[in-house]
C-alpha cells in the first residue's frame, strides 16, 4: 500500500506540463494513497486534460475527479504494450472506479498422458506433465460428461497410473466394457490400444467424421476377414457417435475456432454471457457479472471485459480466431485486436456484424446474457428486501455485514467450526472460514464456540471487515460464551457487533427458530418473515459449511492407515507389505514371523508393525 498523501487537493495544472503526449498507462490515487483507477491512453497528455475540464461530462468521471490527489504515469512505447500494463496494474490493484473481472478460475482441460497405454483425465494448472491437452472447458462438469462420453465410446483408461501399475486383473470397467485392460498383459494389444487412443485424439480435436470415415473403414475390413464380433464393437462405436453428432449443433464454420460474448446491461449491472465454440461444436457456455463503478457506459465494460478477459494468460485460455461481440468496442477494438493478434501470434477478429449460423449464436448468447441478468436482479432485490426488514426489526441504523458460526462433530471426533459472511448482496463465499478446533474436551461446544471466536476476532480486523450482526447458533449458554469471548474486544472496534442467538426450538421445525439478545430479550418472527428467510438462509450455511468440513476431517482420519504411524515404515515399505500379504486385512492376521519374511522387514520392524495393528 503507497503512504497517505497529505491532502485531497490536487495541482491539475502543474502536473499536465509535466505529461508527455506518447503512449502510456496512469494510476490515479486518493488521500489514502490507494489506487482507484488504471487507464491508458494513445495520447497521454490530450486524455489525463479530459479529466480536468471545467465542465466534465459522467457523474463516475466527476466522482473521481474529486477523489484524486496524485496521478503517477508510465510512458510505452506502443498502444499494445500501455494495454497489457494497464491489464496488469488493474489485478494487483483492483482499483475502485475500474470495471473488475473476478475470474480467478483455473479452466479445466482434458488431459491424455504420453504413457505406454495413455490415461484420459481431467487437468487444471500448469502443463507440467508430458502428454496432451485439450480445452479449455467453461467448467469441469463439462468436462467430466465429455470423459463419460469418450468412456462409452472409446474405452480407454481413466484410471490413475498407481492403480495401473499395480493390478494383476481387470477391474470393473473392464468387465463392464468401458476399458480396454491394458494394465493386464494378453487383454489387449498395443496396436489395438492405440488405434483407440487416435480416435479419442481426433474426437477431442474436433473431427470427428474423420473418425467415423475410419470406423466405417474398419468395419468393412473386419466383415471381410469374417472377424464379425470386431466389425460389430466398430458397428456401436459408429452408431454412438452418429448420436452424439445428432445432439450437437454443428456450423458451417466448422474450420473456425470462436467465443460469442452476448452482454446485458440495466440497473447499474451487467452481465456477459460467452459461449466456447470449437470446430464448430459449442463446447460450453458461462455467464459472468463484472463490478461496475456506478454509471459506467456498455462500451466501457465491453472493452474491460475482452481485455481483462483475454489478457489473463495465466489461467491458460485459448484466444480463439474470431470473438464475435453482441455490442461495438468503440475506439479500443483496433489496439484490442492488435494486442491479441500479438499475443496469439496468428490473426485474431473481433467483429460485431454476423449472418447466418453467426447470427444465431450471437442472439443465443444475447438471450442468456438477459435472462442471466433479470434473475441476479431479482435475487438481488430479494436479498436487499431481507435485509431491509432484519435491519428494522432489529433496529439497527446500517446492516453491511453479517457473520454466522456453527459448530460440528460426531461424539466429540474432529470438532470444526464455520463462519460464513453475508453482505447486503447475499453470501460472500470467498470469505468463508473453517477453523479445526484442538485441545478442548470432546463435545464441549462452549469451548469449540470461545476458540473459534477467539481466532475469528483476536487479530486486528480490517474496518471494513467488521460486523453489524454477528449470529450464533445456538441457546443461551452459547450466546452468553460468544460474548465473554467477543464483549472485551469490541471495545477495540470503531463499531459495536450485535450478537444474536438462533435457538432452534423444542420441535427444530424451520418457521421455529427464536431469536435471542445479550440483553435477555427473546422474540420469533412469523414464518413468513423475509426477515427470517435471510436468517434461515445464514444459518443454514453456516450449518452445512461446517458439516462439510467435519465430514472431510472425519473422513481424512479413517482413511489413514494404521502402518503410516510405525516408525521406519514409509510409501515403498507400505506398499510392499500389502502388495506381499494381499491386503491390509490379510496383514492384520499375519503373525510375527510371517511379516519378518517381506523383503526389507528386519524381525524387530516386524515386531513394531504387529503391535500397532494389533492396538491401532
Amino acid at each position: 500500500m503507497s503512504e497517505p498523501l497529505e491532502s485531497n487537493s490536487f495541482d491539475s495544472k502543474s502536473f499536465l506540463k509535466t505529461v508527455t503526449h506518447q503512449p502510456g498507462v496512469y494510476r490515479m490515487y486518493d488521500q489514502a494513497g490507494e489506487v482507484i483507477y488504471v487507464g491508458k491512453a494513445k495520447d497521454l497528455k490530450k486524455r489525463l486534460s479530459s479529466y480536468f475540464r471545467t465542465h466534465v461530462a459522467g457523474e463516475k468521471t466527476r466522482a473521481l475527479v474529486q477523489r484524486i490527489c496524485k496521478v503517477d504515469v508510465t510512458v510505452t512505447h506502443t498502444e499494445t504494450e500501455a494495454l497489457i500494463l494497464e491489464h496488469n496494474y488493474i489485478k494487483l490493484y483492483l482499483p475502485k472506479y475500474n470495471v473488475l473481472l473476478r475470474d480467478d478460475k483455473s479452466y479445466p482441460y482434458i488431459f491424455l498422458s504420453n504413457n505406454a497405454h495413455p490415461r484420459l483425465t481431467i487437468h487444471r494448472g500448469a502443463k507440467k506433465r508430458k502428454g496432451e491437452y485439450f480445452g479449455p472447458y467453461p467448467d469441469s462438469g463439462a468436462v467430466r460428461e465429455s470423459l463419460h462420453l469418450l468412456q462409452k465410446i472409446f474405452p480407454v483408461r481413466q484410471c490413475e497410473d498407481s492403480v495401473y501399475a499395480n493390478r494383476s486383473r481387470p477391474c470393473l470397467m473392464y468387465q463392464i466394457g468401458r476399458c480396454l485392460g491394458p494394465c493386464v498383459k494378453g487383454l489387449v494389444s498395443d496396436t489395438d490400444y492405440q488405434e483407440q487412443v487416435n480416435f479419442v485424439r481426433l474426437f477431442l480435436q474436433g473431427k470427428d467424421r474423420q473418425v467415423i470415415a475410419s470406423l466405417v473403414e474398419k468395419m468393412e475390413q473386419a466383415s471381410q476377414q469374417l472377424a464379425f464380433e470386431k466389425a460389430a464393437t466398430y458397428r456401436d462405436q459408429i452408431q454412438a457417435l452418429r448420436r452424439v453428432q445428432e445432439q450437437q449443433f454443428v456450423s458451417q464454420d466448422s474450420e473456425d475456432d470462436m467465443d460469442v460474448i452476448g452482454i446485458a446491461h440495466e440497473q447499474g449491472m451487467a452481465c456477459i454471457h460467452a459461449l466456447y465454440i470449437r470446430q464448430g461444436k459449442i463446447l460450453g457456455s458461462r455467464s459472468y457479472f463484472p463490478k461496475l463503478p456506478t454509471d459506467t457506459e456498455l462500451t466501457e465494460v465491453l472493452s474491460s471485459f475482452v481485455s481483462q478477459f483475454y489478457l489473463n494468460q495465466a489461467e491458460g485460455r485459448v484466444i480463439p480466431s474470431v470473438i464475435l461481440l453482441g455490442a461495438e468496442l468503440g475506439d479500443e477494438k483496433t489496439v484490442i485486436a492488435k494486442t491479441l493478434t500479438e499475443l496469439a501470434g496468428r490473426k485474431i477478429e473481433l467483429r460485431t456484424q454476423s449472418r447466418g449460423n453467426r447470427a444465431r449464436f450471437l442472439k443465443l448468447a444475447q438471450t442468456n446474457a438477459s435472462t442471466a441478468l433479470t434473475s441476479k436482479l431479482n435475487h438481488k432485490m430479494t436479498v436487499h428486501q431481507r435485509v431491509t426488514q432484519l435491519r428494522e426489526v432489529l433496529k439497527l441504523n446500517s446492516l453491511a455485514r453479517m457473520e454466522c458460526f456453527d459448530i460440528s462433530h460426531t461424539m466429540g471426533e474432529k470438532t470444526v467450526a464455520s463462519c460464513v459472511v453475508f453482505n447486503q448482496d447475499g453470501p460472500l463465499k470467498q470469505e468463508y472460514r473453517r477453523y479445526n478446533i484442538s485441545g478442548i474436551t470432546g463435545g464441549d461446544d462452549y469451548a469449540a464456540m470461545a476458540q473459534a471466536l477467539e481466532r475469528r476476532y483476536g487479530k486486528q480486523l480490517d474496518p471494513d471487515k467488521i460486523p453489524d450482526i454477528i449470529f450464533i447458533d445456538g441457546g443461551r449458554g452459547q450466546l452468553s460464551r460468544a460474548y465473554d469471548v467477543v464483549g472485551p474486544l469490541m471495545g477495540e472496534w470503531p463499531k459495536r457487533a450485535l450478537l444474536v442467538g438462533v435457538a432452534k426450538g423444542t420441535t427444530r421445525k424451520p418457521g421455529l427458530e427464536t431469536l435471542l439478545l445479550v440483553t435477555g430479550e427473546e422474540f420469533s418472527m412469523p414464518s413468513d418473515s423475509p426477515a427470517l428467510h435471510l436468517i434461515q438462509h445464514i444459518r443454514d450455511e453456516s450449518h452445512n459449511h461446517a458439516i462439510s468440513g467435519h465430514r472431510a476431517q472425519r473422513a481424512k482420519v479413517r482413511k489413514r492407515s494404521v502402518l503410516e504411524d510405525v516408525e521406519g515404515i514409509g510409501p515403498k515399505r507400505r506398499q510392499a507389505l500389502l502388495k506381499y500379504m494381499g491386503g491390509l486385512q490379510e496383514l492384520k492376521r499375519a503373525s510375527r514371523e510371517e511379516i519378518a519374511k517381506v523383503p526389507g522387514i528386519s524381525r524387530s520392524l516386524a515386531e513394531k508393525i504387529y503391535d500397532a495393528l494389533q492396538h491401532g
